[in-house]
């Protein structure tokens, strides 16, 4: 009889869980996978990042159509209607499909799906249910849940204070939303909602939006989103907050102390953050706390300080982001099958889905300065990049921080349609420790936006030529 019932269970089947899963069984151990909910993909698959693609997808259709951006390029059609059912049902069809397939994957692999919420009873045994598994390995990928706010009570039934899952799932367009936290989700979902017809305010504690991205960017990106209508309430904040007859009032007042407002809504999105989630796991049965913001420490394998134990994604520190646990799941498959997963940290995309998107990856500028680098910087306006002329898409622009000395890349940002795919080629370059000069005099085809990434590297050393 075996010794262990697995060689690896993996608690939570999210981007990190379930690619932890699927890389294990691929190296020859004994998989399970535990997972609480009717389908596989964790919060990004089932009510987060592709749910919201899908709305997003739909709602640049619709204003698209109704806007007159068609009729520009000789496409003429009534006034549209919306129907927001069939939108949502396109939505539910793309989550079944890529939730299907993790289950396809699951069973090609041989990965055994241990249904139920998972708890630890010692550092080798997980409760699922009734019934109590042991593994020589148990990797923590529990992911992350939304951060509450004091004073603010969401109920996504009633569908007036919502959370992201509920800012999702509307059956009515909001005439006025109000979306607390100016930061990815409550962007991304409140210019879903603008497009479809809401009058959208977005109040952000701090005096610009999307906290930690680079200053030039969350500039630009706030006369974007005034531009397109958002009414954008910085350095502001809600204190409380009441719902009757259908509507929401909320009383708001600034940051750092002043006279008090309200504010009606009859939708409040709340979208403030995330928090880990470690709430049921008996972490006390092996010894192992969280730290300050609630957190599980690794080490640069993976490895908890309890031996058998080992943490991805969202519950541990770094950003909260999909692709970031994937590659942490991966890694930490292979550290436990003895080989050498690693994952750069430094190198990690960052995109908001917002039309123009919004991407970054590597240092900010003034991050770059702090770390005690003498940077240049390269700038290469959309406007002149002709492919976005063309497609009358001017806005945004692609920023490269270089060493001052070694030339070599320290971070990019960039505001465009495509800035989420153009990004890559900026994150690889920076992987293989490229130079503004090795991107500069890199072919890229034309005309593409990602011309405006070659021009942004030339400007790095002065010499763009179409500006």
């Amino acid at each position: 009889m075996a010794e262990f019932d697995f060689d690896v269970i993996v608690i939570g089947a999210g981007p990190g869980g379930y690619v932890a899963a699927i890389r294990a069984a691929q190296l020859g151990l004994n998989t399970a996978c535990v997972e609480s909910r009717e389908t596989l993909g964790g919060t990004c698959l089932n009510v987060g990042c592709i749910p919201s693609k899908a709305m997003l997808h739909g709602s640049e259709l619709f204003e698209e159509a109704k806007d007159g951006t068609l009729a520009k390029f000789g496409v003429k059609i009534p006034a549209p209607e919306l129907d927001l059912s069939a939108l949502q049902g396109e939505k539910a069809t793309a989550v079944k499909e890529l939730t299907g397939g993790i289950e396809y994957l699951f069973k090609k692999n041989k990965v055994t799906w241990l249904k139920g919420r998972g708890s630890f009873v010692d550092k080798h045994t997980v409760k699922v249910g009734d019934a109590e598994h042991s593994a020589r390995n148990i990797v923590i990928a529990t992911g992350s849940s939304v951060t509450p706010l004091p004073g603010v009570e969401i109920d996504n039934e009633a569908g007036v204070i919502v959370d992201s899952t509920g800012g999702l799932a509307l059956d009515r367009v909001p005439q006025e939303m109000v979306v607390i936290g100016g930061g990815v989700i409550g962007l991304e979902l409140g210019s879903v909602w603008r497009r479809l017809g809401a009058e959208v305010t977005v109040v952000e504690f701090l005096d610009q939006l999307l906290p930690g991205m680079d200053d030039a960017v969350r500039k630009e990106a706030g006369k974007i989103f005034k531009k397109q209508g958002m009414e954008l309430k910085l350095g502001t904040k809600v204190t409380g907050a009441k719902v009757k007859d259908g509507k929401a009032t909320l009383t708001i007042e600034p940051s750092n102390g002043g006279d008090a407002e309200t504010i009606e809504a009859d939708c409040v999105l709340v979208a403030i953050g995330r928090k880990p989630n470690t709430d049921g796991l008996n972490l006390e049965a092996i010894g192992l706390e969280t730290n300050q913001r609630g957190q599980i420490e690794t080490d640069h394998d993976f490895r908890t300080k309890v031996d058998s134990v080992w943490a991805v994604g969202d519950v541990i520190p770094g950003p909260m982001l999909a692709h970031k646990a994937e590659d942490e799941g991966i890694a930490v498959s292979e550290n436990i099958a003895g080989e050498h997963g690693i994952v750069n940290h430094a190198v990690i995309p960052s995109v908001v889905y917002t039309m123009p998107e919004i991407a970054g990856v590597g240092l900010t500028e003034q991050q770059a300065k702090d770390a005690g680098h003498d940077v240049k910087v390269g700038n290469f306006p959309m406007m002149a990049n002709s492919r976005a002329k063309t497609n009358r898409e001017p806005d945004g622009f692609v920023k490269i921080i270089a060493d001052a000395e070694t030339d070599r890349v320290l971070g990019a940002w960039c505001i465009a349609s495509l800035a989420g795919t153009m990004i890559a080629q900026i994150a690889q370059a920076m992987e293989f420790g490229a130079t503004s000069e090795d991107i500069a005099y890199t072919c890229h085809a034309h005309p593409t936006h990602s011309e405006a990434v070659k021009e942004a590297a030339m400007a790095v050393r002065g010499k763009p030529i179409h500006i």
